[in-house]
């Protein structure tokens, strides 16, 4: 057993030394990747002259894979000493509900869909162009602040009877906003389960941040159908 921990110290010994290497020296860490085109063949098939090696500015990094998790952003140093901020894991966003114009800053709860890979659903990537579901309890409470009718009641259950008192100015104003309010009914049904479904905007690998928009109307359906399919 001694020896067994001894070998496991110089394994983990000899890793940091690498790691540390590569932290002093990033360029020949990272320049594995190359966005050039000129290693690449023609569309014909045959093959370019090389007429020039890599060069620093064309090269690229490692993807940041953005898990579900408690928040780790780190800070990388690019060209012209400009900065990215690289998500490593993320666990909340801002999302905007596109026909209530209203945002507010939402708990991801877990990765429904992504249209290039199912890897990244089972492993909870969160990438741009991700389908997400996040806490509807933030815009369930605006929603009912903002126009006084409860959401997200069930088939058969009564609504709670409401001991806020308001003043006769507050519930003409709540009426005037109630006039051209409508939920429609796939909405009102996903805020009872107290789940929305959204889609990320942003690029976690870029901005270091989750944030995107309410899924709801056409988009909402096509989603869900292509949920059920994969079931």
């Amino acid at each position: 057993a001694s020896a067994l921990r001894t070998a496991a110290a110089q394994r983990l010994s000899q890793h940091r030394r690498v790691y540390s290497y590569f932290r002093r020296h990033p360029t020949l860490a990272t320049m594995g990747i190359c966005r050039d085109s000129r290693h690449k063949r023609r569309a014909t098939g045959g093959k370019r002259a090389m007429d020039k090696k890599k060069r620093k500015y064309e090269m690229g990094r490692q993807p940041a894979m953005t898990k579900l998790g408690t928040k780790q952003v780190t800070e990388v140093r690019c060209m012209g000493g400009n900065k990215k901020f690289r998500a490593l894991r993320l666990d909340a966003g801002n999302f905007s509900w596109g026909t209530e114009v209203t945002t507010r800053k939402a708990r991801i709860v877990d990765v429904l869909y992504n249209a290039s890979n199912n890897e990244l659903v089972r492993t909870k990537t969160l990438v741009k162009g991700c389908v997400v579901t996040v806490d509807a309890a933030p815009f369930r409470q605006w929603y009912e602040q903002h126009y006084g009718v409860r959401i997200g009641i069930k088939k058969g259950q009564a609504a709670p009877e409401e001991d806020v008192k308001r003043s006769d100015h507050a519930q003409r104003k709540l009426r005037k906003r109630s006039k051209g309010r409508s939920l429609e009914p796939a909405l009102d049904d996903l805020f009872g389960r107290g789940r929305l479904m959204a889609v990320i905007s942003s690029r976690p690998g870029q901005c270091g941040r989750a944030d995107g928009y309410i899924l709801e109307g056409p988009e909402l359906a096509f989603y869900k159908k292509q949920l059920a399919k994969k079931k």
